[in-house]
């Protein structure tokens, strides 16, 4: 499946296998494998072929056949990444929007990342529950329950729990990153 996708979006790109293998620094080779589901990339790999696709990476990792405007509890899909402490449910139906809405679960003193990250386009978080901190370039805010903040997330950013409680935040991001 994530191979048919894979091919599917190359194809609607009017990419070959030799423009995708360029783009991503991958081999037509392994690309070829991974598209009859024979090899399975890595996130690293797979990051690198959204990107070149144009696309976020969770548009191949993600079952979109539920065309349903409507995102009941307990069917929201979970997106966790590897390395992070951040756990994100999916509360727009799908990633085929101009914008995603989650909702992100970070538990007490842990960060969202290493180091700062910064993706483009622009973002809203929402804090639910517990105490935020939140570093944006060189600034550093504090966020508590009901408070809220807007940036351009092409500055590099990172959330940490200063809290004693998980931390509950509600994210709107335009374009779509995952």
């Amino acid at each position: 499946m994530l191979g048919e996708k894979i091919r599917k979006k190359r194809m609607e790109k009017n990419m070959s296998l030799k423009d995708l293998a360029e783009s991503t620094d991958l081999t037509a080779s392994f690309l070829s494998q991974v598209e009859r589901d024979l090899a399975e990339p890595s996130i690293t790999s797979l990051r690198k072929i959204a990107d070149a696709l144009e696309v976020p990476i969770f548009y191949f990792l993600l079952d979109n056949s539920n065309t349903s405007p409507v995102v009941r509890r307990g069917e929201r899909k979970i997106l966790k990444f590897p390395d992070t402490h951040v756990v994100f449910e999916l509360l727009s139906p799908d990633l085929n929007r101009q914008m995603e809405i989650v909702m992100g679960r970070l538990e007490a003193g842990a960060a969202s990342c290493d180091e700062l990250l910064s993706h483009p386009g622009e973002e809203f978080i929402y804090v639910i529950q517990g105490k935020m901190e939140i570093t944006i370039g060189e600034e550093t805010y504090v966020l508590n329950e009901s408070d809220s903040i807007y940036y351009f997330a092409a500055i590099p950013h990172k959330l940490v729990n200063v809290g004693e409680e998980e931390l509950v935040f509600l994210s709107a991001i335009t374009p779509p990153q995952f």
